[in-house]
């Protein structure tokens, strides 16, 4: 193995590798979109699946192959050396305990309900049997294994929990000549030559990628979204300010893979399919994806927070994992926010999820089996926070607030908030034990008070709900 090619989580965070939120929003005009735009805000849970040749080492998916200064390697190996050495892990990917019904009830037993997983990161190495290329899990020592076509796998696991399917695809792919060319450099995440002096080889790259995307709307079942990272592969009329201020590198040519034809395709063979075209502002980013991050206010439009459990996206030997405490409050902040949280776990290269992971997914759906009426289904309210106190409402007009409960911590005996969220009535519920709890109203404040009795009794105690009719 080489030296040291594991990127920090604090490294990984810090720099222009994540992906911002667009400020600008253009809703779908399709019916079918519309229709299926909001059944996945209903859901508001998903998981999301890195899983490639990156797992073999346990680093940071693929993104020390590429040439940026934020990215830290083993400074004893060329550049071109390491290269090879990544290209070679194809050769020793061989997850032969390859279990996608144990994903799929981890995820289920999260309180999860919708899936992306990665067909193809960057790297170019594909999780499904694309006839576009050899660089793929169906070529390698795997090849043979009944389940070798893993996404495939995958999605069957999952759609038989009845979750919405979603496929995680690379514009940028380091690996086809048709976007690193090895006849020059590769310098950073772009591809590395001028498109405007070499169209043909362009045009076969958009060819590529439109026949490896059509290969997965065409040969892998009901697919709900098409999830599309590389934001940096874009037409060059759509960078603006706000892209600029990222601080990546922009070609001064256009890296237009034809997304309209794409979109258009996608949608003949699947229906409705939600495009997110991740950064991208226009028709083809049906939702924003903001990255390890979530938006200081509540937004208007539909979003997903996407964040990892650990500090790293794939898998990684020494995961620095979030508490279930975090990931519980992080999931009610997004929800009253009025976004939707996409928390990503990387199976071992072996093909299992760590068992860390699955405890603390199943803590989380712990605290959701019970709470789960304030976060499904549910839609913003205009006063949506109070301090630690977030509020959210069924589409029956049923409002819930809820508590967020710092670990060690106790439960107070009187919890209270503004006047601005009232409450009709006398009494509301608390949904851990079903119990009904007094209100009064004192001065501008509702205050709630809970038993000693009662605050003994509740189990999951990473954050409280109260469930009240709205006047």
């Amino acid at each position: 193995m080489l030296g040291i090619i594991l990127i920090s989580g604090n490294t990984y965070a810090q720099h222009d590798n994540l992906h911002r939120r667009s400020s600008v929003y253009e809703a779908p005009k399709d019916p079918l979109v519309i229709q299926k735009l909001d059944k996945w805000q209903d859901l508001k849970f998903g998981m999301i699946i890195h899983w490639g040749v990156y797992a073999v080492p346990g680093m940071i998916e693929s993104w020390a192959l590429c040439s940026e200064d934020w990215i830290n390697r083993d400074s004893t190996v060329t550049y071109n050396d390491f290269k090879k050495w990544y290209w070679g892990l194809a050769d020793e990917f061989n997850p032969v305990n390859f279990d996608p019904d144990q994903w799929a009830d981890a995820a289920d037993a999260a309180g999860m309900k919708y899936l992306v997983f990665t067909t193809k990161h960057h790297d170019g190495f594909n999780m499904f049997d694309t006839q576009q290329t050899d660089y793929k899990i169906t070529a390698g020592p795997f090849k043979n294994h009944p389940k070798s076509n893993v996404a495939k796998y995958v999605f069957e696991a999952f759609r038989k929990k009845d979750f919405m399917i979603g496929a995680y695809f690379s514009k940028p792919d380091w690996h086809s000549q048709y976007y690193w060319w090895s006849k020059y450099a590769t310098a950073d995440r772009n591809n590395n030559y001028d498109i405007r002096k070499n169209p043909w080889r362009w045009n076969k790259y958009k060819e590529f990628t439109y026949n490896q995307i059509g290969e997965l709307m065409h040969d892998y079942g009901a697919i709900d979204i098409l999830w599309l990272d590389g934001g940096w592969v874009r037409p060059l009329e759509t960078v603006n300010e706000e892209v600029l201020s990222w601080g990546a590198r922009i070609p001064e040519w256009s890296q237009d893979i034809d997304m309209p034809k794409i979109a258009k395709m996608a949608r003949e063979a699947q229906p409705g399919v939600l495009m997110v075209d991740r950064t991208v502002h226009g028709p083809y980013e049906n939702y924003q994806t903001p990255e390890q991050s979530v938006p200081a206010e509540q937004l208007d439009v539909p979003w997903e927070s996407c964040m990892t459990l650990g500090h790293s996206w794939g898998y990684h030997p020494r995961q620095n994992y979030k508490s279930v405490n975090k990931v519980v409050h992080t999931l009610v902040e997004v929800v009253a926010k009025g976004g939707s949280l996409l928390l990503g776990v990387g199976p071992k290269p072996d093909g299992t999820l760590p068992d860390e992971d699955v405890k603390r997914l199943k803590g989380i759906g712990d605290w959701l089996e019970v709470n789960g009426e304030a976060i499904y289904g549910t839609r913003t309210v205009n006063y949506y926070k109070e301090n630690n106190i977030y509020f959210t409402q069924d589409k029956k007009g049923k409002t819930f607030a809820i508590l967020l409960v710092e670990e060690n911590m106790g439960i107070p005996n009187t919890v209270s908030w503004s006047t601005q969220q009232s409450v009709k009535g006398k009494s509301v519920r608390l949904l851990d034990g079903n119990k009904k709890l007094e209100v009064n109203k004192v001065g501008e404040e509702i205050v709630v008070t809970i038993p000693e009795k009662i605050r003994k009794e509740i189990k999951q105690k990473e954050a409280i709900v109260f469930a009240f009719e709205n006047e």
